[in-house]
């Protein structure tokens, strides 16, 4: 059986993965010229770190569990204490993070590499499972459209579905290297800045801040200045042409199936999602690990995509919503009274409580994958 998986993100190449896992031929076509060493840092949760497990995806040292950390006003004001031991002793994963090249390599490597194509721009995928690569016309027994928020594969088969809305949020983040940081938190009134220690002394940040969309970049040196340590110092490490800039869009209105024929919507293409949870990312990897399942234990490739819906749609929408929700509490919250309530109700918050905000996220467990049989010696 042989799948095409169009795009080579990190919901692309974990479906590759775990495809090829279960037995399946895979062609992964990537429109980009090199894969993956672009953004920045991405969280991994656990719920995300047991299905790589399921993957066979191997972080190694590039993996930085995250210690003892915590939420923060702007001064650096603790408001509650992140218990990272509690979160491994329920899970039995900590909250990871990695750099997002290093993650797309780890994928990557599971993937062989004669099935990996760059410059590969699709310009037309067919129920049936035709895909066209420029002048090239290819036929998959299953298609896996894993190209992004802005999925044209999406469009493609859902033409009248709306389009990602504005969060009202646009993001900063980069890479610098300032050894001895920890993680944090910390809040604004409608801006949240996140910091997560990443392997080697390297630090990953970001800042989520109201705005018009299309805003101009700010000088984020002279905006943030005035917060707590280490952020002006993490600005200031990072050159500004390594900052990245985003506006953040989601996909507001659920879609009703995420298959359509021999297609499956996978990652960002079917519930792109705001990143305030942190799950982006993670929930591609679930979406490739249950995809892998069915196509694995279904009779048919027809029938293995309607688990794969039934599966995933319910909770990938659920994660969405909460996310949502999440920013509408956090680093979107600007009425005064509420932001103090906010604080004050963090402040008596135990830090073991910590553990179980999103348990019913993060301590989701995957289905078991065939484990590949190794070959015979003679």
């Amino acid at each position: 059986m042989h799948a095409i998986v169009v795009g080579g993100g990190i919901g692309g190449l974990a479906a590759a993965a775990g495809l090829h896992r279960v037995g399946w031929t895979v062609t992964v076509l990537e429109k980009a010229p090199a894969f993956g060493d672009v953004g920045a840092g991405i969280s991994l949760w656990p719920n995300a770190l047991r299905c790589l497990d399921e993957l066979g995806v191997d972080l190694g040292e590039r993996l930085a569990p995250q210690r003892e950390g915590g939420f923060r006003d702007r001064r650096g004001r603790r408001i509650t204490r992140f218990d990272s031991a509690e979160v491994t002793r329920r899970h039995g994963r900590p909250l990871g993070a990695i750099h997002r090249r290093d993650l797309i390599a780890a994928l990557r490597d599971a993937v062989p590499a004669d099935s990996l194509e760059t410059g590969a721009e699709v310009t037309e995928v067919r129920e049936d499972g035709l895909v066209r690569v420029g002048a090239k016309e290819l036929r998959a027994d299953l298609v896996v459209a894993a190209d992004g928020i802005h999925s044209r594969v999406r469009h493609t088969l859902f033409p009248d579905h709306p389009e990602p809305v504005y969060t009202g949020s646009t993001a900063f983040r980069g890479v610098a290297h300032l050894p001895g940081t920890g993680l944090s938190t910390s809040f604004d009134r409608g801006t949240e800045v996140g910091v997560l220690p990443l392997t080697g002394g390297d630090v990953y940040w970001w800042i989520s801040t109201l705005a018009e969309p299309g805003a101009r970049r700010a000088d984020l040196e002279q905006a943030f200045g005035g917060w707590h340590e280490p952020i002006p110092a993490l600005l200031a490490a990072t050159p500004p042409e390594a900052v990245l800039h985003h506006d953040l869009y989601y996909l507001g209105t659920p879609l009703n199936t995420y298959t359509r024929g021999r297609v499956a919507l996978l990652g960002d293409a079917a519930h792109a999602m705001p990143p305030f949870l942190g799950q982006g990312g993670c929930q591609a990897i679930e979406d490739a690990v249950v995809l892998a399942h069915a196509v694995s234990t279904e009779d048919s490739v027809e029938a293995a995509l309607g688990s794969y819906d039934r599966s995933r749609r319910p909770r990938s929408q659920k994660v969405v919503r909460e996310s949502v929700r999440m920013g509408k509490l956090g680093p979107q919250l600007t009425n005064p009274v509420a932001t103090a309530l906010r604080t004050a109700v963090l402040k008596r918050l135990p830090a073991k409580a910590t553990a179980r905000v999103g348990a019913g996220i993060t301590g989701w467990t995957p289905p078991r994958l065939p484990r590949p049989v190794p070959p015979r010696t003679p």
